[in-house]
């Protein structure tokens, strides 16, 4: 059983005692898969990153009965007519990883990380008994699973962790978290983690064979020796979705370990295909959100916020509470509305809880506790950090400051350039930022790059090795993605996704001076000359860079000719989108700052987009109905990237209808409307796919 061993903890140790006997007489015979080999040798600094053979997904939360109607409705428009049956799955509170297996046997093991790259932490992941190091079958294999502590071995590591006067793990997850990442794997050792698999890669093609649906992958996974949560349900509809939910909801407490959620799949791997995925995450699946933990504090003071984009939001100061494995002592309150529609006065008692488990809100005033005492809060009319006029547009909920250089957008700005997701410079959080800003370093974005070790010594507890880890942190971020410079521009209302269809746009159209970089390019702008005399050896920071560049200049010039119709051509892109683009590229300031960061050197890779000569899907629509062999998110990415759009709907305007297995009623509707229908075999011949 791979739930339960089938023999005692004491038979396992005396023949796992009696293994390193015979190993120590035959060590000839000693195999990497033998139990006596999971503990390896000490790491000596921080962990390799690896491209992950299959990227990794996030799921989509949804918090309500609801919700879950909301998301069956949306996958039945994608497989028209068609019965949709369900798998539920434990959402088990710990640590993703992925394990890789060459012919049948363990060879690494990596973090989730960013979904492209995770850390390598090989050498912990070994040492969990549940991660077989050989499975049942010779293949090669990449699967996922959740690596967890028990709520017992929990207990017993802070009850350890407090006799040594160490800081306590703060939940379970945190300490399945510090314990793979750490750089002896004989502590990992001594914690007893364990883990669950429920996915593997698409290049597993061979173990996916047998499978053809969810409940039968699970199965297989099983027989290939990997551990797999026995609590997983088969559900007709989302009826029976609803009532798995509420169920555990309930029972989650008698459980062994924690979870904070149910995750709900599309059983059928075709009816998966069909439904594809968006930029973020897989249409065919949901993570449904226990309802948070909630405490009671009181409203101590209310002061408000101004984000990068000049947004006005009220923060509650509460008195300190500990809620879901932190304290909490500031909630948000959104805004002005929000605000008033709650009622909620300086001094009262209101119950809080975290907004999907991260945000701490306020959830309602307890009203029957109030005094007399509790005041008012008054929403400014003047920014409070440079005093200009707050305006509210009357089509938003947002109030925002007037003033487009407020020091409170700048300093927001620059927190954003840096952060995940945008140019994602190690090591350069809020506080350095703002000593920097306090030396009077860095007055915008650009300035990051021009810094010197010298400039970081100067500031309060730098020394040697942090001046170095922030200032080559900066200099690797000079060759970045187009899409991730764009979103760390902070233009408002580009967010992640659309920033990415803004940069393929770009890569499709830019015709001017682009560069084709293959070699290990030296990012390192100046020799580094430390304080106090101490002189450092030139260090070269490299970053393999290999595809098609664009310059800040270029991109400006690019941009700058671009008409609204131009930019409303691209997916996703509103009246407001082309707006804000449209006024960040007419301002001045802008074009100094763009210049910057071309002095500084900054390159961005450009998405890569395929050309075909007779160019068939530009500005031409498409729709997809029936099954098709690709999921229908790459045959879109394919599509958008060669300059067409793909839309939910026939209608009289739409050029193609591409039609796969088992089509519902869009194509009578084409048919009526005289829209030219396109098989799979056609469409892949203009891919230049077969």
């Amino acid at each position: 059983m791979l739930d339960k061993s089938e023999v005692s903890e004491f038979v396992r140790d005396a023949l796992k005692k009696e293994l390193i006997e015979l190993e120590k007489l035959y060590p000839e015979l000693v195999t990497a898969d033998s139990p006596t080999q999971r503990v390896g040798a000490i790491l000596s600094g921080k962990f390799a990153s690896v491209l992950h053979k299959t990227r990794k997904w996030s799921l989509q939360d949804v918090f309500s009965q609801g919700d879950l109607q909301g998301f069956q409705e949306r996958i039945a428009k994608l497989v028209e007519d068609q019965v949709i049956n369900f798998v539920c799955e434990l959402k088990i509170d710990g640590l993703n990883i992925t394990v890789w297996y060459e012919k049948g046997v363990f060879v690494k093991a990596l973090t989730r990380g960013d979904g492209e790259f995770g850390e390598d932490i090989t050498h912990t992941v070994k040492t969990i008994e549940a991660v077989p190091l050989k499975l049942n079958e010779v293949c090669d294999l990449e699967v996922s699973g959740e690596v967890y502590i028990s709520k017992k071995v929990f207990e017993k590591i802070n009850e350890e962790r407090g006799k040594n006067e160490e800081e306590l793990f703060a939940n379970p997850r945190n300490a399945a978290a510090g314990s793979v990442r750490q750089l002896d794997p004989n502590i990992t050792a001594s914690r007893k983690l364990e883990v669950f698999f429920y996915q593997i890669g698409d290049t597993n093609s061979k173990i996916l064979a047998g499978s053809n649906t969810q409940c039968e992958f699970l199965e297989n996974l099983k027989k290939l020796g990997l551990r797999v949560n026995p609590y997983s349900a088969f559900c007709e509809n989302i009826g029976e979705v609803v009532a798995f939910c509420q169920n555990w909801q309930e029972k989650r407490e008698n459980l062994p370990y924690e979870i904070d959620g149910i995750v709900v799949k599309v059983n059928s791997f075709d009816q998966q295909k069909s439904m594809g995925y968006t930029a973020k995450f897989p249409r065919w699946a949901a993570a449904y959100k226990f309802p948070p933990e909630q405490a009671v504090s009181v409203v101590e003071d209310i002061i408000v916020q101004v984000g990068r984009t000049g947004a006005l939001t009220p923060v509650a100061i509460l008195r300190p509470v500990f809620l879901a494995g932190s304290t909490i002592s500031r909630a948000t309150l959104h805004n002005e509305d929000e605000l008033k529609a709650k009622d909620i006065k300086i001094g009262d008692s209101v119950i809080i809880q975290k907004a999907g488990d991260v945000i701490p809100e306020v959830v309602s005033v307890l009203q029957n506790l109030r005094t007399g005492q509790e005041k008012d809060f008054i929403f400014p009319k003047k920014c409070p950090i440079c005093g200009h006029e707050v305006v509210r547009p009357e089509d938003e909920a947002v109030a925002r400051c007037s003033n487009p250089v407020c020091f409170a957008k700048e300093r927001e700005t620059l927190i954003h350039f840096t952060s995940k997701g945008a140019m994602d410079i190690d090591w350069l959080g809020e506080k350095i930022i703002d000593s920097l800003i306090e030396a009077g370093l860095i007055q915008d974005s650009a300035d990051f790059y021009f810094l010197t070790v010298d400039d970081f010594l100067g500031l309060p507890l730098f020394k040697i090795k942090k001046a170095e880890n922030v200032f080559n942190s900066i200099q690797k971020s000079k060759i970045n993605k187009l899409e991730n410079f764009l979103f760390a521009l902070g233009i408002r209302h580009l967010g992640e996704q659309m920033s990415y269809e803004i940069a393929k746009f770009v890569a499709l159209k830019f015709k001017g001076n682009i560069k084709k970089i293959t070699e290990v390019v030296d990012v390192q702008a100046q020799p580094t000359l430390f304080g106090m005399g101490i002189e450092c050896k030139e260090k070269s920071v490299k970053k393999k860079v290999d595809g098609v560049f664009i310059s800040p200049i270029d991109l400006y010039d690019f941009f700058v000719k671009l008409s609204e119709e131009d930019l409303l051509q691209i997916e996703g892109v509103g009246e407001k989108v082309m707006q804000s683009i449209c006024q960040w590229f007419k301002y001045n300031k802008n074009k100094t700052l763009l210049s910057k960061f071309e002095s500084a050197g900054l390159n961005f890779i450009l998405p890569e987009v395929k050309q075909i000569q007779n160019n068939f899907f530009l500005n031409k629509t498409f729709v997809m109905t029936g099954t098709l062999s690709m999921p229908r998110e790459r045959v879109k990415e394919q599509i958008v990237s060669l300059g067409g759009k793909v839309q939910d709907s026939v209608s009289k305007n739409l050029d193609y209808l591409i039609v796969g297995a088992n089509p519902g009623s869009k194509v009578e509707k084409a048919k009526k409307l005289e829209v030219k229908i396109l098989n799979e075999s056609e469409l892949l011949e203009q891919l230049n796919l077969i």
